[in-house]
């Protein structure tokens, strides 16, 4: 049993350490305790078998199916009051989490991490407590399997993309670029203004169409970025269809754009051209939220040192389009 209960982006980190622990053990019973946010996109998951939500009932209804499914081994991600006292009532007999929170209590083995001084990618810490799991049962660590984490059979994304095409009637011959400008409450974002800008300069790289896209709640800072594109083809994508369909969407795309947000990691899991902006806080950086793609698919931009660590505002957006069209629209990739 492996828990990570908040947010999406959060849990989508955990993928390659799923694989890792999957490719250890391909006989294992892999089961996932999630939120609600997770419960779509968990079920997508190739390395899961079983899916448990916490959805705000009694702690002790969790507890109960997870003492009924007898776990040998419980590792979590992230330490939470309510996932640690339902692996705790729930007898699971080796408790694993980060040497976090007051709650670490409840586990037996506990793996000091200090993530919060963001040394390193948000995915390695989680792929470090996998490998403690595997250690202490005296298994073989292999090498993490490389992604994509996520995909969908071509026909299916065939498909999709002639969904997308023929709804807003743009030229196949054109990058697809989507741009996702709403930040679901996680780490500081830009503007819509400044998203709009940065459409106008990429697509001085070559022929592009811009799709805006907005989760529940995000409709208008889309509308307004679409609003503000003056030389480029764009349109407005309202993502109200489920995360598999607009995981078909960011997989049919050549560029994804967006804050440090849950779908931007979507589009890392899928192994799709990645651009993330990013605030330079030491708990929000670059690197401890960097993308689980491949490294020649992602770029990441933040706040030059001289300016505010939140300041989105300053970061050089005519630098950023050049990187971006050089790299993604000029055949490089």
């Amino acid at each position: 049993m492996l828990t990570r209960t908040d947010k999406l982006g959060d849990f989508m980190l955990v993928w390659p350490a799923l694989a890792l622990l999957r490719a250890s053990l391909p006989a294992a019973r892999i089961d996932v305790l999630v939120g609600p946010a997770g419960v779509q996109i968990s079920q997508l998951c190739r390395y899961v078998d079983n899916v448990l939500v916490d959805h705000g009932q009694p702690v002790g209804e969790i507890a109960d199916v997870i003492k009924g499914n007898k776990y040998d081994a419980a590792l979590s991600f992230f330490v939470n009051r309510r996932a640690a006292a339902a692996l705790w009532v729930g007898r699971v007999p080796f408790r694993l989490a980060p040497a976090t929170k007051i709650y670490q209590v409840l586990f037996h083995g506990r793996q000091v991490q200090r993530r919060s001084k963001s040394l390193m990618p948000e995915y390695e810490y989680n792929i470090d407590l996998v490998r403690a799991l595997l250690r202490h049962y005296g298994r073989v660590v292999p090498q993490v399997p490389s992604g994509p984490y996520l995909e969908f059979p071509c026909e299916c994304l065939d498909q999709r993309l002639k969904e997308v095409e023929t709804t807003y009637g743009f030229s196949n011959g054109a990058k697809l670029i989507v741009i996702h400008p709403g930040s679901g409450g996680s780490a500081r974002n830009m503007t819509p203004e400044r998203y709009a800008w940065l459409a106008g300069k990429i697509s001085e790289f070559g022929d592009c169409f811009f799709l805006i896209t907005a989760g529940p709640g995000e409709e208008g800072v889309a509308l307004s970025v679409n609003d503000a594109i003056e030389s480029a083809p764009s349109a407005v994508h309202f993502s109200n269809r489920g995360i598999e369909k607009f995981a078909q969407l960011i997989a049919v795309s050549d560029v994804f754009i967006s804050g440090s947000t849950g779908p931007l990691h979507v589009a890392g899991a899928l192994n799709v051209n990645t651009v993330g902006f990013y605030p330079r806080r030491q708990s929000s950086t670059a690197l401890r939220w960097q993308t689980i793609n491949s490294p020649s698919k992602r770029l990441a931009f933040s706040p030059p040192a001289w300016a505010g660590e939140d300041d989105m505002d300053a970061i050089d957006l005519t630098l950023a389009a050049s990187i971006i069209g050089e790299k993604y629209l000029c055949g490089s990739e």
